[in-house]
């Protein structure tokens, strides 16, 4: 049976990441796709999550299923966020094992690596030094994906692999001040100081932590690559537990609002609250490993900032 054939079940599909993943399946020809909404399926529920693969069989998983926030959301809900990552990863994962997929990608986030790790951070990093405790209960919840695909292949010989995306952002993000990350949250920002004629946008922390930022889009080729390039043989046997994703470059936060002030038009000042927390120093990738297999990202920062604002004037902003 041919890959395109396949049975595709993408966890999260209503998120920013899985609707990606889902338009870049359907660009390529992928039309058996399965997709479920909170409503339908809750993924925290094991018994749900189980009785849903038993019926439908997917060949193929995606798990981009998580609930996700920038510092604050991360900060204030954290028993929120390790048990309900726990639990979505670990009932997709052994679901997908007990009813016979043959391949599974598990989506992490760059928030796994130690908080003072080598930079760019390689994957060999992980689990070699204490996390940023803002977001730490995330992060070992991601780590805990990653090390039960790693798990379910050295026992049970399962095609289940992981790749760890840096910051993310795009179309259908998480525009909400409250919980979103970096990118939507200035967006928003600006744009309604700019609307309500403001002098200043204040952003969060000193502005010197350096981030890198990939478009949601290039993401989704990532994923799609690594579902026809990547295996868990060829990953594990290299002693490599993932794979990071990313653009492989980096710019402080205070040049991001410099970038959203510009594509959002604001014409105020930039104040910083250094009472906020700054998060980790520095945050880049090491990208070259997935970049030797023949991916690359394809989508500038500048590009990517423009596209994020005109799907947030189309369906955010009033």
């Amino acid at each position: 049976m041919s890959l395109l054939d396949k049975k595709i079940y993408v966890a999260g599909s209503t998120g920013m990441v899985g609707s990606s993943v889902c338009r870049e399946l359907r660009r390529r020809g992928y039309e058996r796709l399965l997709s479920t909404r909170s409503t339908e399926l809750d993924l925290v529920d094991q018994a749900s999550v189980d009785k849903y693969f038993f019926r439908e069989r997917p060949q193929i998983v995606v798990l981009a299923a998580a609930k996700v926030g920038g510092i604050l959301a991360n900060n204030t809900f954290r028993g929120e966020f390790i048990y309900n990552n726990l639990m979505i990863e670990a009932n997709v994962i052994n679901s997908a094992f007990r009813h016979g997929a043959e391949k599974l990608i598990f989506l992490g986030s760059s928030c796994i690596y130690p908080k003072m790790a080598e930079q760019p951070m390689r994957e060999e990093a992980l689990l070699t030094g204490p996390l940023e405790f803002t977001n730490e209960p995330y992060a070992i919840a991601k780590i805990a994906g990653i090390k039960l695909c790693e798990s379910y292949f050295r026992q049970y010989g399962c095609n289940f692999i992981s790749a760890m995306p840096t910051n993310l952002y795009g179309e259908r993000d998480n525009f909400d001040l409250n919980t979103s990350h970096v990118i939507p949250a200035l967006i928003r920002k600006f744009h309604e100081a700019k609307f309500a004629n403001a002098s200043e946008v204040t952003v969060w922390g000193t502005g010197q932590p350096r981030r890198e930022f990939l478009y949601v889009d290039d993401l989704a080729e990532a994923v799609v690559f690594m579902l026809e390039n990547v295996d868990a043989v060829g990953l594990y046997e290299k002693g490599i537990s993932h794979l990071n994703i990313g653009s492989g470059e980096d710019m402080t936060i205070g040049e991001l609002a410099e970038k959203i002030r510009s594509v959002v038009g604001f014409q105020g000042s930039i104040g910083f609250d250094t009472s906020k927390p700054d998060g980790t120093p520095r945050k880049l990738m090491d990208v070259r490993r997935i970049q030797g297999l023949g991916w690359k990202h394809k989508t500038g920062i500048d590009e990517g900032l423009r596209l994020a604002y005109s799907w947030f004037l189309e369906n955010i902003a009033r």
